[in-house]
């Protein structure tokens, strides 16, 4: 295998270093956050039943979604849903299992009401209609599951992870996860989970944009809108300034205009823009690192609701960012590390038709360092079933 691991020494400046940065985070009630979580919940679980029922993972992939924003009316003291919200589940899965037929319809919309049970405060079964349009797999896609050993991609695609994390990317992370956090929420129940994050940093100073959906039953009028808008604000300050050495500000809902009561503000009825706004898709959302960096490297797939046996879309998307921060922590002297996965759709989801590693380093690198670096590698292929086991299990977070 070791013939198809190819390692490139590249001089480029490391994202850190450069004067410019900007990531985005799309927080948990973020209308495409929801569509990507809730489809890959679903594959979570159709993956677990197929295993039960059958001993193997059957194909699907639940990665075409589309939240359908409702219509609601804000007012202080809280306001009212006109039209619930629609969520379209799509794509494909398998139906039948020799004679016996599962109920795929009834599996997806069980684990949608679930994971928004369990995530958004104030969306209920009666906020969101769903709309199945999930069809029966290609039998030519099926084949591939049932063959004995290891699985054949199910697609041809290029992903790529890097490592480390920059320290603006972790600002950008884990504010949204501040705010999206019980201590906050017990501060201020008004703030919706509907929040982004975009930071721009230049040199040694991150500017932070915030997006946060105030829930309205919380607010009895403008001015108290207002007031706690500055005392959340103040309050992410004192946790980035606790947190981070770097210097940072913040501005949160800055279409926000007084004097204009309602419509002036950023106000929703259950948190989230999807009560009313703002529609979601899959794929429009983070990325595998969980945030999105227009700086670093991508590929062109959507990880959420891919199969977690087959699909490389999801597979290499995670796993090359594992494998680069294997790289990153291992090898000393290395200021970054991309690591770039090809496969061909046919061929052994272990075996991959390139795997292209490039560090970051201004010396050239010693064969032991290039041993290193292929054994981590070959290391992580080898072990890849327990890897998609772990993406099966839901170890890592997708969105």
């Amino acid at each position: 295998m070791t013939n198809h691991i190819f390692i490139e020494s590249v001089k480029n400046t490391p994202t850190f270093k450069k004067r410019f940065e900007v990531v985005e985070r799309k927080g948990i009630g973020h209308p495409d956050t929801i569509c990507d979580l809730v489809m890959n919940q679903i594959s979570i679980d159709l993956s677990k039943i197929y295993l039960k029922e059958t001993g193997a993972i059957q194909h699907h992939n639940m990665d075409k979604a589309l939240l359908v924003a409702g219509q609601s009316e804000s007012n202080f003291g809280g306001g009212k849903i006109i039209k619930p919200m629609k969520m379209i589940l799509g794509d494909r899965a398998t139906f039948e299992i020799g004679e016996r037929k599962l109920p795929i319809r009834d599996i997806a919309i069980q684990t949608a009401k679930k994971w928004f049970e369990k995530n958004l405060r104030f969306v209920t079964e009666d906020n969101v209609e769903y709309q199945v349009e999930i069809g029966v797999t290609s039998k030519e896609l099926q084949s591939i599951f049932k063959n004995p050993g290891t699985l054949a991609a199910n697609d041809t695609s290029i992903l790529v992870g890097y490592a480390p994390f920059t320290e603006t990317e972790s600002i950008v992370l884990n504010t949204e996860q501040y705010i999206n956090s019980k201590q906050f929420k017990d501060k201020f129940p008004e703030s919706g989970e509907d929040v982004k994050v975009m930071g721009f940093r230049d040199t040694n100073h991150v500017d932070l944009t915030i997006a946060t959906a105030f829930v309205d039953r919380y607010i009895s009028s403008e001015n108290q809108y207002f007031q706690r808008k500055a005392e959340m604000l103040q309050d992410i300050d004192q946790f980035l300034k606790k947190t981070y050495s770097m210097k940072t500000t913040a501005n949160m809902n800055c279409l926000d205009s007084k004097n204009k009561g309602i419509s002036g503000l950023y106000m929703t009825v259950l948190g989230t823009s999807a009560d009313s706004a703002d529609s979601g898709q899959v794929g429009r959302g983070n990325m595998a690192s969980r945030v999105i960096s227009p700086s670093r490297p991508a590929g062109a797939e959507a990880t959420a609701g891919k199969n977690p046996t087959s699909h490389i879309g999801k597979i290499y998307n995670v796993l090359s960012f594992k494998i680069a921060n294997e790289i990153h922590a291992q090898v000393s002297g290395l200021d970054e590390v991309c690591v770039w996965m090809y496969n061909v759709i046919g061929r052994p989801i272990n075996e991959p038709k390139a795997v292209i590693v490039q560090p970051f380093i201004e010396r050239q690198l010693h064969d032991a360092e290039k041993n290193q670096i292929n054994e981590i590698v070959e290391n992580n292929l080898q072990n890849i079933h327990e890897f998609c086991n772990e993406l099966i299990s839901g170890k890592y977070t997708v969105a």
